[in-house]
């Protein structure tokens, strides 16, 4: 019998012989004694194992995990070849856009960043393309793009597609059913979900880039600490429970927002008039827990806002139990990609919806508008 994705994210990875314990436990060894599989800490360890099986299980292709989410998205950019064409979202993930602008200064890529929602420009732009990189849903954007539209124009230029897909988890979107080479997840978000551990990982169908990917943590020292992924782990387990409950307040919120007299425009894929949002309905089993909205006013104006919540908590990051809010502009990588003055990018926690709104709606009030 098929499991479901709800269970399946329970289940999988766990000890199931006689007398093992219900969870795979912390192993802290740098070393094995000979004789086994392992002998170094590098080569690997029982409760990454459990972890990737977990993952597996819910992409349904090989996981790989890393020590953060750009170590993870490094691994896939090193498998294109020198000077190859990386096609890339003109706004994304600053740390990931970072990373390929640094390599494209040096050379080492040639680096196309367009809008993957304008098909046109996207079919104009990957003739030639080694690399693919996806963000859907875009962070802080929140655009989505057609991944099964996308992915035959990669097969059709021989281009590899990589998709990250941490705002979506495994359990709302399914890149590799849809034609994806890899997807790629921080866990630090909401696979981890709750605001303690670094990790990143990696899955993908191709047992060939499979064995690159796992030779690129091994070389590069780019590995999990035991604890991070045992944490991780135990987040994964609680990760269907935690998003049906962030997706309904998150919700909730986008439409009030859209109400308010200080925001200027509400970016959440479940409101009607999301420029994808039938495109989401189709492609993911949820909205997601990401809300993103425009204030009214100065950006000054928006960064106070932000100082003046009293719940929803003012810092980086996403995926959390607790509600998160911070103004992306305040960064120069997001900047300099265009995102607006005013735009606050919110990760919708557990907390009650009417708490929530109460802390917002007052924060909100203090702009002049």
């Amino acid at each position: 019998m098929a499991l479901h994705k709800d269970t399946l994210a329970v289940t999988s990875g766990r000890p199931s012989a006689p007398g093992d314990p219900l969870n795979a436990p912390l192993v802290p060894a740098s070393t094995y004694r000979a004789g086994g599989p392992l002998g170094y800490g590098r080569d690997g360890n029982p409760g990454w194992a459990a972890f990737e099986a977990a993952v597996s299980a819910l992409e349904g292709g090989s996981a790989t995990a890393f020590s953060s989410g750009l170590a993870a998205a490094a691994s896939v950019v090193a498998l294109v070849p020198e000077g190859g064409v990386v096609v890339a979202p003109a706004t994304q993930y600053h740390g990931v856009a970072s990373q390929l602008n640094q390599l494209a200064d040096r050379r080492r890529i040639e680096l196309r960043a367009v809008d993957l929602t304008d098909h046109g420009t996207v079919a104009g732009a990957v003739a030639d393309a080694a690399l693919i990189w996806v963000e859907s849903p875009s962070n802080p954007m929140l655009d989505i793009v057609d991944l099964a539209w996308i992915a035959r124009c990669a097969r059709a230029s021989g281009a590899m597609l990589a998709v990250d897909s941490t705002l979506a988890t495994p359990l709302l979107q399914q890149p590799l059913s849809l034609g994806a080479d890899v997807v790629i997840h921080s866990a630090t978000k909401f696979i981890g979900g709750h605001s303690d551990s670094l990790l990143g990982v990696v899955s993908t169908s191709r047992a060939d880039l499979q064995g690159s990917i796992a030779a690129f943590r091994h070389e590069q020292g780019a590995v999990p600490g035991t604890l991070e992924v045992f944490l991780s782990l135990r987040g994964l387990r609680t990760l269907s429970v935690r998003m049906e409950r962030a997706q309904v307040t998150a919700a909730i919120l986008a439409e009030r927002l859209q109400g308010h007299r200080a925001v200027a425009r509400v970016r959440y894929p479940g409101l009607a008039d999301h420029p994808q949002h039938a495109l989401a309905g189709r492609q993911m089993s949820g909205f997601g827990a990401m809300v993103s909205f425009e204030t009214r006013g100065s950006a000054r104006e928006a960064e106070r806002m932000c100082e003046s919540l009293q719940l929803l908590v003012h810092a980086t990051s996403l995926g959390g139990v607790e509600t998160l809010i911070e103004r992306r502009a305040r960064y120069a990588g997001d900047r300099e990609q265009g995102v607006p003055s005013t735009l606050l990018r919110m990760s919708v926690g557990l907390e009650h919806a009417e708490d929530l709104w109460h802390d917002l709606d007052h924060a909100l009030n203090g702009i002049d508008t």
